[in-house]
């Protein structure tokens, strides 16, 4: 038996022309996108479609912008019969899985994810905090080098993405201590990410505290389909519970690796990464050998995606 998860990218994985192939083939891809214009009364199809890339590249942009494309996406899978057992997503893609299992709506999902996006943005002054990317080191030794750093500011493990692949986030001097002391360590690698804000770190409360009053506002539901939360690896049936865990998510660790093995813990064995990029696929393949990771972000990758489904299924 097979049972599939679609999981969600997060930022990082926009680029321009993002979406275009789906909308051109599916009218329930075209709605989607008319709505979000109306939406954000922006016409953020064409900036999807056409850029400016530096445009789309602010976060009040590309958080919204990823969240379209990934729920575009979904869409055109479910127009050819597609759906998932279970949802999760990286950082940003939690609210796209939120969207995918019925919690949040569409029209409150959009305008909810530019905000997170401000701020996350304002949250700290632009080069006082950083991130970067330690590969090839131990989450043990990893979390280490961010103990030692502490002295520097505050820094702390923000995304498990896979084994050997730990970003850490806080402020810039600590961030870069930790990379010297783990390539000491052993790490084949430690760089430095070109971010605007240390997301997932202590520094960014004050965005979640932000994000709390907007949360309020709006209705979130019990899931139809389970979607694993990344504070905790596990689904969340409580509404309030839903949102604190959105408000806790700004400022913690994303637990991705342990959200993947949980669902293969459910049977999961089929992962389609829904939305742009590949980047979830290649930590797929870093969690485990014995789960099948497709993608679909355009007509070709929806082809292929669907072509290997009917062969497994």
């Amino acid at each position: 038996m097979k049972k599939i998860a679609f999981i969600f990218p997060g930022q990082g994985a926009q680029y321009v022309g993002m979406g275009k192939e789906l909308y051109d083939e599916f009218d329930g891809v075209k709605e989607i996108f008319n709505k979000a214009n109306d939406i954000l009364k922006q016409d953020i199809t064409q900036l999807c479609f056409n850029g400016p890339e530096d445009e789309l590249m602010k976060t009040e942009n590309t958080q919204p912008a990823i969240l379209l494309v990934s729920i575009a996406a979904m869409t055109a899978l479910k127009e050819r019969g597609y759906t998932p057992h279970m949802v999760g997503g990286l950082s940003l893609g939690e609210y796209s899985a939120l969207v995918a299992g019925q919690v949040l709506s569409l029209e409150d999902a959009i305008p909810l994810v530019r905000k997170r996006g401000q701020y996350m943005q304002e949250a700290v002054p632009l080069g006082v905090g950083a991130m970067a990317a330690i590969i090839g080191l131990s989450t043990e030794k990893v979390e280490e080098c961010c103990q030692l750093a502490q002295d520097k500011g505050k820094i702390t493990p923000a995304n498990y993405n896979c084994p050997g692949q730990i970003v850490v986030s806080g402020h810039k001097e600590a961030v870069e201590k930790a990379c010297s002391l783990a390539k000491e360590m052993g790490a084949k690698r430690a760089v430095m990410l070109a971010v605007s804000a240390p997301y997932h770190s202590p520094l960014l409360e004050p965005a979640g505290i932000r994000l709390k009053e907007e949360l309020e506002k709006i209705q979130i539901m019990s899931p139809k389909i389970p979607v694993v939360a990344n504070v905790h690896a596990k689904p969340e049936d409580d509404p309030a519970k839903i949102k604190e865990n959105l408000v806790r998510q700004v400022s913690s660790p994303v637990r991705w690796e342990a959200s993947v093995r949980y669902m293969m813990s459910q049977g999961i064995n089929i992962f389609i990464e829904v939305g742009p990029g590949k980047t979830l696929n290649g930590f797929l393949r870093k969690i485990s050998r014995d789960i099948k990771g497709y993608n679909v972000q355009d007509m070709a990758s929806l082809e292929k995606t669907l072509q290997g489904l009917e062969d497994a299924i």
